[in-house]
């Protein structure tokens, strides 16, 4: 009697398993029927909505629904990966991250309005973008990277540097440069890059990193000297300028766009979303459009995406705690 029992649950298990296995899958072939949400945790106008703008067009046409982009900015990217933690893991809310969103905050704040264990539906990484180390040349004279290291040497301290805020790619890759070269500088913070990049413009801070579609800009302007960028190869708009990287081996410090979806969102939709999203990114003219910001184009699996953030997630972890930067 009670083998007879224990095999009609064990089919039952086997047949609600096949069930919930057709199911989904039904689900993912029948995904999307209504219009999908795509939430970027920044403002209007940055770079982070701009990708996501971009890739939500295309869905858009790909996919035959619509999908809109809600701008939920607020605390570092947490208020809108909040919100999008808590949506319905359906498939019809998705949401932007990037480096300091969906790896730095890890570290950076002492809570997250979502469980860190859990985290998130990695679809695809987007982007990666370079930063940019630039100086005021008339208050720094320095040429190179070692210039500038030798100078901070001999004058520990005395030396600021911009950023658009704390626990930015931006800021911590100014934490990354006094942690490897061993120098002491003076982190300013401002609420955005625009007029920290202004100050150093004015001379008011000596120099900093920033994100090359801007700093470009001011650099052939002739208004600021670039020394170096912070990707593993040189950057398309800034071609003559060397890497972080050949002067400080191991130096790499790039700003990042990925596309995410809620915990427990059905594999069989991650699947879907992540073969669009990788063919959209794999496009030569969506690759033309990306080159042209000055990132280079990735559009990765979802797993591929996981062990890239894992990787970035420990590395940025190492700098905060050397760097001993006070937690918010």
């Amino acid at each position: 009697m009670r083998l007879m029992r224990f095999i009609t649950v064990a089919a039952m298990a086997a047949s609600i398993a096949s069930l919930a296995a057709t199911a989904g899958k039904a689900q993912s072939q029948d995904y999307p029927s209504k219009t999908v949400t795509v939430i970027v945790p920044f403002a209007a106008g940055g770079n982070t909505d701009t990708f996501g703008r971009l890739v939500a067009e295309q869905l858009d046409k790909r996919l035959g629904q619509r999908f809109i982009v809600e701008n939920k900015p607020g605390a570092g990217g947490n208020v809108g990966l909040g919100d999008l933690a808590r949506a319905e893991p359906d498939g019809y809310t998705i949401g932007m991250g990037t480096v300091s969103s969906n790896a730095i905050n890890q570290t950076l704040f002492k809570t997250l309005p979502y469980d860190k264990e859990k985290g998130f539906a990695p679809l695809s990484l987007i982007a990666r973008m370079p930063n940019v180390l630039i100086v005021n040349p008339e208050k720094l004279p320095v040429n190179s990277v070692q210039e500038l290291i030798e100078l901070l040497k001999k004058e520990p301290g005395k030396h600021t540097y911009a950023s658009s805020g704390v626990g930015t790619s931006i800021h911590l890759a100014g934490e990354l440069l006094a942690t490897k070269a061993g120098v002491k500088i003076t982190h300013v913070p401002y609420k955005g890059s625009s007029q920290a990049i202004m100050d150093v413009v004015a001379g008011h801070i000596d120099f900093m990193f920033d994100n090359i579609p801007t700093a470009a800009q001011q650099v052939k302007a002739g208004k600021l000297r670039a020394l170096a960028v912070t990707s593993l190869d040189k950057a398309s708009l800034l071609p003559d300028v060397p890497t972080m990287d050949s002067v400080i081996p191991g130096f790499v410090a790039t700003s990042w766009h990925g596309i995410f979806a809620p915990p427990g969102t059905p594999p069989e939709i991650v699947e879907r979303l992540s073969k669009e999203v990788q063919a959209i990114l794999h496009d030569p003219a969506m690759k033309e459009k990306i080159e042209g910001m000055g990132a280079t184009p990735v559009g990765n699996t979802s797993e591929e995406f996981a062990t890239f953030i894992k990787g970035e997630t420990d590395k940025w972890a190492e700098v905060i705690k050397a760097a001993n930067v006070p937690l918010q």
